[in-house]
């Protein structure tokens, strides 16, 4: 270390008090910024998580979610018989048309009604979903008024434990099992026989249908099949894709109010860094004048006194960090835009985000330590060291 960085260093440590404040300020902004986009984060991967690459979802030509898709009676066997379509052990198709509605329960929390999502399936919806495991009871059997209910439900609303009825579509349902899908959104839903919950909502048709592929490589052929069908008025996406599109409303507007409180945040660190090197630079202007006599130019001088502001900078967001890491998967939940029900997910820090959070740090140094960086810079050495 050369001489100008180990006298940065050092006089850094000796105030440190004005920097503990400086550094603990950018700290509370960095927080706030992980936080807020681990929410964001959190929410995406639920999305996300819950699709398959070796699986397809078909809604109703120009439908954005399952929601608002229609999907006849007579288009089921017209898309199982198509030859990309897995099938299992007993060399049946692999597919399971599917409805989707919302029912009202009240929240553990707070006790207010929330819209949860409930999803009526066929019978080889688990096989489809292979990621999905049972940690309490069994699957529903066909036919009956049983259901199963997500992990992440059952903590986040009142009435969904194992042996519970659960009354809603003007019938009484009973829980026989509670699942986890990888953290997948299937863990807010409630799951029960799609030919019992059509009726009971008064529906006559499904309203979207998933399919196991053959190989995830037929995806193309398995749409062109669809596509150029005249009987079928339907558009096949990868399931990925689709629920990465689904979490993308969402995730934008979490993101652009994160950053919007965090700016302002941050304007107030960034205020707080300068004065801190503002004072700096005052407390020091003989040192500095020292400094040039012995042959430093204004460009070392600026480089240095950014380099400690950037310095103490990184100090705070390394602090910011640790502060936020206690909530990496804690559970909660919003609702997505797109189903208008609630979804409950966890948040998720990633190293990329707290990459994010240092690097805004840095940033936040070098803007409040610029000014100061060059006014120490531009002080006329005779007039330094006639400093006391």
């Amino acid at each position: 270390m050369g001489l100008i960085g180990s006298y940065n260093l050092r006089s850094m440590i000796v105030r440190k008090g004005t920097a503990a404040m400086t550094a603990g300020g950018i700290a509370m902004v960095v927080a706030v910024f992980v936080m807020t986009l681990a929410i964001a984060q959190g929410f995406r991967a639920t999305l996300v998580a819950s699709g398959s690459p070796q699986n397809s979802i078909i809604l109703r030509k120009g439908a954005t979610a399952e929601t608002v898709s229609g999907l006849l009676r007579s288009d089921v066997p017209l898309i199982e018989t198509l030859p990309q379509v897995a099938r299992g052990a007993d060399n049946r198709p692999l597919a399971s048309p599917e409805l989707v509605v919302a029912i009202a329960l009240p929240r553990q929390t707070d006790n207010q009604n929330a819209n949860v999502p409930v999803r009526g399936v066929g019978p080889k919806a688990f096989q489809i979903r292979d990621a999905m495991t049972f940690v309490e009871g069994r699957q529903f059997a066909p036919g009956t008024r049983e259901i199963n209910v997500g992990r992440l439900a059952v903590g986040r609303f009142k009435g969904l434990g194992l042996g519970s009825d659960v009354k809603f579509g003007n019938a009484t349902w009973t829980i026989v099992g509670i699942f986890t899908a990888d953290d997948a959104a299937f863990e807010s839903e409630l799951w029960g026989d799609v030919d019992l919950m059509m009726p009971a909502f008064q529906r006559i048709g499904y309203q979207s249908m998933t399919v196991k592929l053959a190989d995830a490589s037929m995806f193309d052929s398995f749409k062109a099949a669809i596509e150029s069908d005249p009987r079928l008025y339907l558009k096949p996406s990868r399931e990925q894709d689709y629920y990465a599109e689904q979490s993308q409303a969402m995730t934008t507007v979490i993101r652009v109010f994160g950053t919007f409180v965090t700016l302002i945040l941050s304007i107030g660190a960034v205020f707080g860094a300068m004065n801190t090197m503002y004072a700096a630079v005052a407390y020091r202007t003989r040192e500095i004048g020292m400094l040039r006599a012995l042959g430093f130019s204004r460009f070392r001088i600026v480089t240095a006194f950014l380099a400690e502001s950037v310095a103490l900078a990184l100090v705070g967001g390394v602090l910011g960090c640790i502060l936020a890491l206690p909530v990496h998967g804690l559970s909660t939940g919003t609702t997505n835009f797109t189903s208008f029900s609630e979804v409950a997910f966890k948040f998720r820090i990633t190293p990329a985000l707290l990459a994010g959070g240092m690097l805004f740090s840095a940033v936040m140094g070098a803007v409040g330590g610029l000014l100061p960086a060059i006014r120490a810079a531009r002080i006329p050495v005779a007039r330094a060291l006639r400093e006391i």
